[in-house]
Formats: structure tokens, C-alpha cells, sequence
């Protein structure tokens, strides 16, 4: 068996100039046939688990999802990358050294002129989180911080299990409550009209289903449910109780309950009832 014969990524034709420091590049793409890519379940997160493949090992399709100039490190999610104003571009030019800085203190080997692997996938994501900060409000920035620090978190559960007893577990963990916050925080600021949500065409949060603005508002729950604050107890129990009210309306939830068809409902039932768990309230 050749190289070849088990590859899993290729560099695009389509040469790439960074908006930002003007550096002409080659993706990488991610190869998805020939067996792959084989599904496996979709936890509460809503992120889809990849079985291994035989032939190809593991893949992680979210590793390639993030566009990342070589040479100074502007990163975004694909159909942004070139699309940033003018602004932006001196935001990005003046934080490249941070940037950096900021990444290698998670992933000190991240390089960007290397095949994607699970490591460089993870820095990739936590590039865009911090790279979204140049963009302007119509491209919906927050939420796609949201997302990315979401799948950032995820990386990193793959790299803890990969690599335990280097703290990625906890870096995981740190990043899905940086998302809890950017969710809540992109939901408060659509509602007030301080940043509306016309710059997203795919919630995701992962690649293989787009579970729009309901996945969103369901996530939102969840991840407040899970990695919220805790400190204050009267202020835990009304957030929660406000996200209880937002799942039961969106899905058809609680006493008078009818069942709504759709991919979240299941998952939107199970957090509806550890919801009442910890808040010791029934629908009785």
C-alpha cells in the first residue's frame, strides 16, 4: 500500500493570498471517500464521533475547517477569510505577534506550513476564536466564536484521550465554558439588536448537519446546564429556569407537551429533564 493510497487530505489548486500580510498559499483539504470518514453517534453537544477507519486510521474533519495563513497565523472559518475590511486588516497586522504568542502557550509545536494533524486542527480553531475579534458585526462574529471555541473544546477532549496527563482535559473544559459565554452573549446581543445573526449560513456546530438558529438556543441551554457559573446559586437557578422556559417553547416540552418531529428533540427532552434535576421541579 502506497502513501497515496491512504491519504486523507490535498492541497487545493486554488492559490489563497492572506488579506493580511499578503502571503499566497495552498489549503489543505480534507479527502471525505472511499470509507474514510464512517459516522458514528452524535453526542449531547451535538458533535458528531467518527469511528476509525481500518485503512485511514482516525480523522478528525474538523481539523481542516479553519482557513490559517502560513506565515502570520490569520485565521478564519473558509468563505471569511478573504472578507475582511480594511479595518480588520490593521486589527490583524498590529495582533499577529500575539496571536502567535497566545497560541504557542497552548501549542507550543503548532505550525501551519505542516499537514493538519489533531494538534495544529486544535490551534487552528483557537486561531479563528481569536481572529473573529477583526471582523465587523455583519459577519455575526460572536457566534462564530461561539462555534469555534465549541469545536476548539472538542480537539481537545480528542487530545486529551490521546495524550493523557498533559491537561487537556481541563483546556477543554476551559474552552466549552468560553462557548457557553459566547453563546449566551450572541443570543443576548441578536435579541437586542447590537449584533444580528444574518452572517451565519451554517450553525453547525459541527460539519455534517446544520442545526440553525433552534440548535443554537438548545446549545446555549446545555452548555449553561454544564459549564455555567456555579458561584452564585440564586442567579445559577434563574438562568436556568429561563433556559428551562426557552427549551419548552421551542421543542413543545413540559405539562402540555406535544411531540415536535426533529433531529434535537430527543436531545432537547433529556436536557428539559436534568434541567427540573437540578432546579427539584417537576411537570406534575
Amino acid at each position: 500500500m502506497t502513501a497515496e493510497d491512504v491519504k486523507i487530505s490535498f492541497l487545493s489548486k486554488e492559490e489563497y493570498l492572506c488579506p493580511v500580510c499578503e502571503t499566497s498559499f495552498h489549503r489543505e483539504e480534507l479527502l471525505s471517500g472511499s470509507g474514510r470518514l464512517i459516522a458514528g453517534k452524535i453526542t449531547d453537544e451535538l458533535h458528531r464521533l467518527y469511528e476509525p477507519s481500518a485503512k485511514f486510521g482516525v480523522i478528525y474533519p474538523l481539523a481542516y475547517q479553519v482557513t490559517v495563513c502560513p506565515e502570520c497565523w490569520f485565521a478564519s472559518m473558509d468563505k471569511d477569510f478573504t472578507s475582511l475590511t480594511d479595518k480588520g486588516k490593521e486589527k490583524a497586522r498590529a495582533g499577529r505577534e500575539k496571536r502567535i504568542k497566545n497560541v504557542r502557550l497552548i501549542f507550543p509545536s503548532a505550525d501551519f506550513k505542516k499537514p493538519r494533524d489533531l494538534l495544529n486542527g486544535a490551534a487552528s480553531l483557537y486561531l479563528a476564536l481569536c481572529c473573529y475579534d477583526y471582523y465587523s458585526k455583519e459577519f455575526s462574529p460572536t457566534m462564530k466564536q461561539a462555534v469555534t471555541a465549541l469545536r476548539t473544546g472538542w480537539l481537545l477532549d480528542e487530545l486529551a484521550e490521546k495524550y493523557p496527563g498533559y491537561h487537556y482535559d481541563w483546556l477543554a473544559r476551559l474552552f466549552k465554558k468560553k462557548s457557553q459565554f459566547l453563546y449566551n452573549e450572541a443570543i443576548f446581543k441578536e435579541q437586542n439588536g447590537k449584533e444580528n445573526l444574518s452572517g451565519i449560513k451554517n450553525f453547525g456546530p459541527d460539519t455534517d448537519k446544520n442545526y440553525s438558529y433552534e440548535g443554537a438556543l438548545y446549545l446555549s441551554a446545555l452548555l449553561k446546564l454544564k459549564y455555567g457559573p456555579r458561584e452564585n446559586a440564586e442567579a445559577r437557578a434563574e438562568s436556568l429556569g429561563a433556559a428551562k422556559r426557552t427549551i419548552a417553547k421551542i421543542f413543545g416540552l413540559g405539562k402540555s407537551s406535544k411531540s415536535k418531529p426533529g433531529p434535537l428533540l430527543e436531545h432537547a427532552r433529556n436536557l428539559y429533564d436534568n434541567i427540573n434535576k437540578e432546579l427539584n421541579e417537576t411537570d406534575e
